[in-house]
């Protein structure tokens, strides 16, 4: 059985950016399964790029991905190879990319995002579909159920539409000081959901929410700008194409003192305040298992889609004190990491 795999991210000159879409080919179920036989009788071989280099969290996605899928008995080198494109978050590339992967005849995609799911659904037709960290699934009709996805689609969820809330939350907890705060977000059916949450619960702390809504990181400047040139102010960055695909937010937030919570901890680590988010590493070993699943000839509709069981607080104590912020104590003793 050859299979071959191919993902598309992020184009060289957005290094930041976070969207993936793989396609993966077979050929003779026989070959595979003596492989398989091979590859079970022994220890677990590394990927054939190895670990890459760049450890940076797009990487450590990619690397979980392959390294599951070796373990699953995917073996690169033997009769089974990835191969990588890299997109942004320019919608015509990105379906430029998935058209060229589709023309390679594959047996099974796999995307990662919003954005890149949607514009995947739209050119698939037959083929079936595994999707990793989207948001609100049913909201994007990707799928109308998540027991039993209808179509051939199914895969990974990340946040709950009532996060906003929770983001708000933990914000105000670590920055009392703010009277009010931008929610920047890319004008789609899950940020929104994200963007209504937080408004409902604003009152309750006494802070005014603004929506920034950006459509591209050309925008991203201007409008964090704008919003930092009033005092008292906090952002929380929604997990999107746009904000994914640009890594000048931690910089921005820092030129212009405002406190703000991102959905992932790799903000966090690289200097952002804080993260309320996933494992991302691990749902992307989730869809690989998805991946043996289908290729072994299971549906996607017996595989219901999952939201992570885990979420994880990473607070940089470097940043809050840049900030002039100082952490409560019981907020510390709930974090899962302090930098």
């Amino acid at each position: 059985m050859c299979y071959g795999c191919h993902p598309i991210l992020w184009d060289d000159r957005h290094a930041a950016a976070r969207v993936h879409l793989f396609a993966l080919q077979r050929g003779g179920r026989l070959a595979l399964q003596g492989r398989r036989t091979a590859a079970a009788a022994s220890a677990p071989h590394r990927c054939g790029d190895g670990v890459p280099r760049d450890q940076s969290d797009t990487q450590l996605q990619i690397t979980a991905f392959r390294q599951q899928l070796q373990k699953l008995g995917w073996i690169e080198g033997d009769g089974f190879r990835i191969d990588i494109r890299y997109g942004a978050d320019d919608p015509r590339h990105i379906r430029a990319l998935a058209k060229e992967l589709l023309g390679l005849g594959p047996d099974l995609m796999v995307s990662n995002s919003n954005l890149v799911t949607a514009i995947l659904q739209s050119e698939i037709h037959r083929v079936p579909q595994v999707f990793i960290s989207v948001s609100d699934p049913i909201g994007s009709g990707f799928v109308t159920d998540l027991a039993r996805p209808t179509g051939n689609v199914t895969g990974f969820a990340n946040f709950q539409p009532s996060m906003g809330s929770k983001w708000l939350e933990l914000l105000r907890q670590i920055a009392p000081q703010i009277e009010h705060v931008g929610l920047l977000y890319f004008p789609e059916p899950p940020n929104i959901g994200y963007l209504k949450s937080a408004e409902a619960a604003a009152p309750l702390f006494h802070e005014k929410l603004v929506g920034l809504e950006v459509r591209s990181g050309a925008e991203i400047e201007s409008v964090v700008a704008a919003f930092g040139s009033e005092p008292h102010g906090g952002l929380i960055i929604a997990p999107n194409v746009v904000t994914f695909a640009n890594s000048d937010l931690i910089a921005l937030t820092a030129r212009h003192r405002i406190p703000a919570i991102y959905p992932f901890a790799f903000y966090a680590k690289a200097g952002g305040l804080v993260s309320y988010g996933f494992d991302a590493a691990e749902q992307f070993r989730q869809g690989a298992g998805y991946v043996d699943r289908l290729l072994k000839g299971a549906k996607p509709a017996d595989l219901p889609v999952q939201h992570p069981s885990k979420f994880e607080l990473v607070i940089n104590l470097g940043t809050a004190k840049a900030l002039s912020l100082d952490i409560p104590p019981q907020l510390l003793s709930l974090a899962d990491e302090v930098i």
